[in-house]
């Protein structure tokens, strides 16, 4: 991994905690997990009589973001690898250690936790508890733990695909993006959409201009926060005003305010970040043009497959567009408007991005 990458992957969930901090959360008590469909069908090993439990972190089960998709990876490995699946939530900070601990006490084989703020925690666990084994979202450590693995997610190659994508589809020539606060883990996001829209322009001779961030000189829009959708309203109807009519918010729960000004204009779209926003805010599907998935439930899956099968071992697993663990998800009921040659465009981009033929930054 470069040092590049991993100073993106290391930093990537900072925004994402702050995001679902501001989520409410319910009494912590551990939760059975329920059966779901789950997209991977093929035979895999079992673990009989195994546990895979799940911390959270204060945004709870139910956040639609980070502890939500994280725990469909979980559910995935009950409904498919016939463990029993578990949930702590926690409601504040000192809840981590405690409810790491008691996860331990219970002897689950692999214990799930959350985020950048349960670093520490894991941790901690993880050094007085060397038989046990952890995965981690979004966080990594250096030096790593032969028993905790770390999963980070490239979201700067899911970005560009969504840059392409939208400099491919807009009708101004402006697209826009703005982020909740100017850190990395947002800022990787802008930084992939620009740069994908910038080799759009390089290869079709265009001029589409990137509205609300400079990836060169790390300027741009920003809310300030992860809570106001007021403010992700204003910021939307600005960027709309000075000629965007595709935004990518990177603010969390502000963007909805800013789906709620594009819906009422009519005249714009919207491409939704971390989960499929067609999903998860489906009363803005209408102007969803597609969205930059950060596929946390693959990875926590692969995680406990991987556990399943004995070859569990710590270091880091990054998600990156050819192992699935980002993505760019379907246009959904705005395929039909999206030309054949720019899906094709993109599948051709993706490809290079794999081989390593477009480099990011560059």
């Amino acid at each position: 991994m470069s040092k590049k990458l991993y100073l993106i992957v290391a930093v990537l969930i900072m925004a994402s905690m702050l995001m679902a901090a501001c989520q409410p959360a319910a009494t912590p008590a551990p939760t059975e997990a329920p059966a779901a469909e789950q997209p991977t069908k093929a035979p895999v090993e079992t673990m009989a009589k195994g546990k895979v439990c799940q911390v959270t972190d204060a945004g709870g089960i139910d956040d639609k973001s980070f502890n939500a998709t994280a725990y469909k990876g979980v559910v995935a490995a009950v409904d498919q690898l016939g463990v029993e699946g578990k949930y702590l939530e926690s409601q504040q900070q000192t809840d981590y250690e405690k409810n790491i601990n008691a996860f331990i006490e219970e002897e689950c084989d692999l214990i799930v936790t959350v985020g950048f703020l349960l670093g520490d925690a894991t941790a901690t666990a993880a050094a007085a508890n060397p038989d046990q084994k952890f995965a981690i979202v979004d966080f990594a450590y250096d030096p790593m733990f032969e028993n905790v693995l770390g999963l980070t997610f490239d979201t700067a190659q899911a970005g560009f695909l969504a840059g392409y994508a939208a400099a491919g589809m807009t009708k101004t020539g402006k697209v826009g993006t703005f982020g909740g606060i100017q850190i990395p883990p947002v800022t990787v996001f802008m930084d992939g959409y620009a740069w994908g829209v910038d080799y759009y322009n390089q290869a079709k001779g265009t001029s589409v201009e990137v509205l609300g961030w400079d990836p060169a000189a790390q300027t741009g829009l920003f809310t300030g926060n992860f809570e106001s959708t007021d403010d992700g309203r204003a910021l939307g109807e600005t960027l709309m005003d000075e000629g965007a009519d595709i935004i990518m918010p990177v603010a969390g729960p502000v963007g909805l305010g800013t789906a709620a000004a594009v819906q009422e204009r009519g005249n714009a779209y919207i491409i939704g970040v971390d989960t499929d926003w067609y999903v998860s805010a489906p009363e803005y599907a209408s102007i969803i043009l597609t969205s930059v998935l950060k596929n946390m439930d693959v990875a926590v899956f692969d995680a406990a497959k991987a556990v399943a099968g004995g070859n569990f071992a710590g270091g880091f697993y990054v998600g990156t567009l050819e192992n699935d663990g980002v993505g760019l998800a379907s246009f959904h009921d705005l395929d039909s408007m999206v030309p054949a040659d720019l899906k094709a465009e993109l599948t051709d981009v993706k490809a290079k991005i794999i081989s390593g033929e477009i480099k990011l930054g560059q």
